[in-house]
């Protein structure tokens, strides 16, 4: 199997993931999956689309991942990964698809306007 290459998003956080056969390492930023996400939450979601394929020991994974935090990265690693294992058997997607594993979370930080304080919180107004 050659190495097949998808790119997740979240907010800001991009993932570039790199999926080959092999005996299940993941690698983040060219640390161990533990050592980069310390959370058990965090694992969790960045392993949950391989988990529910019945993948989780027969691929090595090597992902780059930049901008963002913490929580936004390991969301686009998983989107990343859900998009691999689409392609890898079309099948998966009839699993992948109800989780809502396969959906790219719109929500993005919204712009601070010009004469406000923050995007929505304005100047304090005084009447006299």
């Amino acid at each position: 199997m050659e190495v097949i290459h998808k790119i997740g998003r979240r907010k800001t956080a991009v993932a570039r993931a790199y999926v080959a056969s092999g005996k299940g390492n993941i690698t983040i930023n060219k640390k161990d999956m533990p050592v980069y996400f310390p959370s058990a939450a965090l694992q969790y979601k960045v392993n949950q689309p391989l988990v529910m394929t019945n993948n989780e020991s027969n691929f090595d994974i090597t992902v780059n991942v930049y901008g963002g935090g913490i929580t936004g990265q390991a969301e686009a690693i998983r989107l990343a990964l859900s998009r691999v294992m689409c392609e890898i058997d079309p099948e998966n997607r009839l699993i992948l698809k109800p989780e809502g594993l396969l959906t790219r979370d719109p929500r993005m930080v919204e712009r601070k306007k010009f004469g406000q304080k923050k995007a929505r919180k304005k100047f304090q107004f005084s009447k006299r």
